[in-house]
């Protein structure tokens, strides 16, 4: 039969719940990370985007990739 006490038991029910939350705030912390890189990622190319449109004298393109770019920013809370 089952050799462990009831403590015991609870003892290891207690430690894979530790577990589970460290798992989950783990996860979550990688979510958030991966969030980040793709907001810096969205932006670094908007931002190419709208210098080639002011160098080029694309006002029309300059206006859409600044309101892209207002949006990411609304989107992400920057």
């Amino acid at each position: 039969m089952n050799d462990k006490s009831y403590s015991e038991l609870m003892k290891i029910g207690a430690m894979k719940r530790a577990r589970m939350k460290e798992n989950f705030v783990q996860d979550l912390y990688i979510d958030m990370l991966l969030s980040e890189i793709q907001l810096n990622v969205e932006k670094e190319k908007l931002l190419r985007k709208i210098d080639n449109a002011i160098d080029s004298g694309d006002k029309k393109s300059f206006q859409h990739l600044s309101h892209e770019l207002i949006k990411i920013n609304r989107r992400f809370g920057s």
